[in-house]
């Protein structure tokens, strides 16, 4: 992963190269980048393509990897660990998409400078360009995930919320910018602290358990933070209500009945269309923000790269 594969080698040589000052401007490091578009997607694809490198199915994996998630929690959560929440598994999965990406872009991108200092080295280059290829390749299984979901959805005959549907490119889109935030932010400040990597790790692990992703936030965690007023201190996760639009669209029921009870259970917030669409142009414009900040983060910390590394 050090030195740079032919691939890139070419993608480099083909446009003109680019020398990114640590102090150049955040316009110009936008303008570098949508330059640079290309090499991007070069990497991207490069990622891909290492991953599944001597694989006779190669990313045909990426599909049947999920669609075996999904077949084996239907059939935990459907016959041994039942909870009465019916169709469980549409809901967690739907969350656990979301999270998939975000996990598995950040953790990769925390070390990604590091691992190719050789191409860092070699070539001149809006080297965040590296972090937002991890983040791009995530979006790539993020989409086969959805696939997958999507076609379980039509085999067991469970529609989405064809109305609310169109929150979803919104709530990708913050997503997406909240991902590349960190990833790009965090794989600038790995190389200066490495142990940052493992820390990460650390801190992946605890916010997914303070995502409701394995939980049904209203029927679970809602009720007891209203009592002690705490509501919106939870929603300070930005995660918190890009994982709860995505089960509000593909698992539909804010209430269902308990198949082992039969009681009413509280599985989604009750909230509107409007209030949804609120709160995730509002998370969209912060995540809007956030990246332009992370960008003038790194460009603080990438003067002394090259000495670091």
């Amino acid at each position: 992963m050090d030195e740079p594969s032919a691939a890139e080698q070419r993608s480099l040589v083909a446009s003109p190269v680019r020398v990114v000052s640590a102090r150049a401007s955040l316009r110009t490091r936008l303008s570098n980048l949508v330059a640079r578009r290309e090499l991007l997607l070069s990497l991207i694809t490069s990622d891909i393509r290492i991953k599944y490198k001597g694989s006779a199915l190669g990313l045909f994996w990426s599909m049947l990897s999920p669609a075996l998630t999904l077949a084996t929690y239907y059939l935990v959560f459907s016959v041994f660990l039942k909870n009465g929440i019916p169709l469980f598994v549409v809901y967690l999965f739907a969350g656990l998409i979301v999270w998939n990406m975000f996990q598995t872009a950040v953790s990769s991108a925390t070390g990604v400078i590091v691992d190719r200092a050789g191409l860092v080295k070699k070539v001149s280059f809006p080297r965040e360009i590296l972090a937002l290829s991890n983040v791009g390749a995530s979006v790539i299984y993020f989409v086969i995930q959805i696939v997958v979901l999507a076609i379980f959805l039509a085999i067991i005959g469970h529609a989405p919320a064809w109305s609310f549907l169109w929150l979803l490119p919104i709530s990708f889109l913050a997503l997406y910018l909240l991902t590349a935030s960190i990833a790009v932010v965090m794989s600038a400040i790995t190389v200066y602290l490495r142990d940052v990597r493992h820390l990460m790790d650390v801190v992946l692990q605890l916010w997914f358990w303070v995502s409701p992703v394995v939980y049904s936030y209203e029927n679970s965690i809602a009720p007891a933070l209203r009592v002690r007023g705490l509501t919106a201190l939870y929603f300070i996760n930005p995660m918190t209500p890009i994982i709860l639009t995505f089960q509000r669209i593909f698992y539909v029921n804010t209430t269902v009945r308990s198949t082992t009870t039969g009681l009413p259970l509280h599985i989604l917030p009750a909230w509107s269309m409007a209030t949804f669409a609120t709160v995730n142009v509002a998370l969209l414009a912060f995540a809007i923000v956030l990246f332009l900040v992370a960008l003038v983060i790194f460009g603080r910390l990438e003067g002394n790269f090259e000495s670091e590394l």
